[in-house]
C-alpha cells in the first residue's frame, strides 16, 4: 500500500474515532445534565424542609423535649394543621397541611414552591383536628433522598415495626397524639382500605378487621373497637401505578 493511501486511511480512522469521542462526550454531558436536573428538586426541597424544622422545632440531640412552634408555621402557611414525627431512625418529621384540593400539595412544598417533593397533607374530606374515626395523610415515596413518606416502606418489615411501633401527631391546640401501628402493607388504590365513611359501628369494625387482614403481619397488643380513632398514612410503592403502601396506627394516648 502506498504512503499516500496509508495517510488517507489513517486520517479517515482518526476522523471516525474523533466523531465517536464527540458523540460519547455529548451523551455524557446530556446524561449529566439530566441527572443534575433530576437531583436539584430533591436538594432544594430538602433544604427548604430543613429550614422549616429550624424555625419551628425545639428538641435536644436525642429528640427529647420535642415541641412545635405552630405560630411560626402558620405564618409560613395558613394551611398548617399538624406536625407528624416518627421515632428515630425514621426521617419522617414534617409539617402537615390540608387544603380543599387533594392535588395541590402533590407538587407544592409546605411553602408553596413547585417541587416534586410536595408536602405531607391530610385528605380534604377529613376534619383538620383529627377528630374523625379515620384520618388519611398522604406523602410521596421518592426513589432518591428518602424524604417525605419514603421511609414508611420500612414498615414492610415486622421486626422494624416491633422496634418502632409508634408515631406522633402534634396539633396547634398543644396536644400530642400517640398512635401505634396496627397494619402495614401494599393495597390497591381502589381498595376498601381507603374507605373514609362508615354508616354504623358495625361497618367501622368490619373496616378495621379488613385493614388488619391486609397487613403484612399481625401486631400484638392492639385493641381495635368501634370507638377507636386511627390515622392512615399512604404513599406510592413506585412498583405499580395502582398500588399504595398503607401504614395505619390507632390512637393510644393524648398528652
Amino acid at each position: 500500500m502506498s504512503k499516500k493511501k496509508k495517510k488517507q486511511k489513517r486520517a479517515a480512522f482518526n476522523f471516525a474515532s474523533g466523531g465517536v469521542l464527540i458523540v460519547a462526550a455529548c451523551v455524557f454531558i446530556f446524561s449529566l445534565y439530566q441527572l443534575i436536573t433530576m437531583l436539584i428538586p430533591y436538594y432544594s426541597g430538602g433544604e427548604e424542609y430543613d429550614k422549616i424544622k429550624d424555625i419551628a422545632i425545639t428538641a435536644d440531640e436525642e429528640g427529647k423535649g420535642f415541641t412545635v412552634d405552630f405560630d411560626a408555621l402558620l405564618k409560613e402557611n395558613e394551611d398548617t394543621v399538624a406536625w407528624i414525627r416518627f421515632d428515630e431512625p425514621a426521617v419522617i418529621n414534617y409539617p402537615v397541611v390540608k387544603s380543599a384540593d387533594n392535588n395541590e400539595y402533590l407538587t407544592k412544598t409546605f411553602t408553596a414552591n413547585d417541587n416534586k417533593l410536595g408536602a405531607i397533607f391530610v385528605d380534604m374530606r377529613n376534619n383538620s383536628d383529627f377528630s374523625d374515626r379515620n384520618t388519611f395523610i398522604y406523602g410521596h415515596h421518592l426513589n432518591v433522598g428518602g424524604e417525605m413518606f419514603s421511609e414508611l416502606l420500612e414498615y414492610d418489615s415486622e421486626s422494624f415495626c416491633k422496634k418502632h411501633p409508634n408515631f406522633y401527631i402534634y396539633t396547634p391546640d398543644g396536644k400530642v397524639r400517640t398512635y401505634k401501628v396496627f397494619s402495614a402493607g401494599v393495597v390497591k388504590d381502589t381498595a376498601d382500605n381507603y374507605k373514609i365513611e362508615y354508616a354504623a359501628d358495625a361497618d367501622y369494625e368490619a373496616y378495621l378487621k379488613l385493614c388488619e387482614e391486609s397487613s403484612n403481619y399481625k401486631v400484638e397488643d392492639v385493641e381495635l373497637t368501634a370507638q377507636s380513632q386511627i390515622v392512615s398514612l399512604s404513599t406510592c410503592t413506585n412498583v405499580r401505578d395502582d398500588e399504595r403502601f398503607l401504614v395505619q396506627g390507632v390512637l393510644t394516648a393524648i398528652d
